[in-house]
């Protein structure tokens, strides 16, 4: 792979990585925050239409748009870790992915779970409030990980020159 198509790779994987961490930095700041002002069989029910309106084209092509550049950055920057700059694409890559792990293992489950409950039943609202907090808390981890993916991918293209 040519440097130049290396270097292009880093600053789509950057920018990505980048929009990511924004879209998780609202949750993590307000959104989740705002929803949980609202009574739990309300807060549950706008959460369950957000889970529902999110996975649209531009978020699933930001998201896993950058994993798979993310994939083939890091792979071949392993392969070239003597490179200047590669050892910083590796590792922003592999934290990148550490984003999509989460996602799948941790928040997808648990707004599965949310939109199997009755909203309104006593378990529903018992289940947001414990959902309200745990889904949070991991929603942090999506924020800082692409975030820190980027820092370390703006940290590889200077590395390059």
């Amino acid at each position: 792979m040519s440097e130049q198509t290396m270097r292009v790779l880093t600053m789509v994987a950057l920018l990505g990585s980048a929009l990511v961490a924004g879209v998780f930095f609202a949750f993590s700041t307000f959104v989740m925050k705002g929803l949980g002002y609202l009574p739990a069989a309300r807060g549950a029910e706008a959460m369950n239409a957000i889970n529902v309106a999110a996975p649209t084209a531009g978020l699933m092509v930001a998201m896993f748009g950058t994993a798979l550049v993310c994939l083939v950055l890091g792979t071949a920057s392993f392969v070239r870790l003597g490179d200047d700059g590669a050892a910083y694409r590796v590792l922003g890559c592999a934290l990148y992915m550490v984003t999509i792990l989460v996602t799948i293992f941790y928040h997808v489950p648990r707004n599965d779970a949310l939109a199997a409950l009755d909203p309104a039943s006593a378990e529903g609202m018992a289940y947001w409030k414990e959902y309200l907090v745990q889904w949070t808390t991991w929603n942090h981890v999506r924020t800082v990980a692409p975030l820190g993916a980027a820092a370390l991918l703006a940290i590889a293209l200077r590395k390059a020159g």
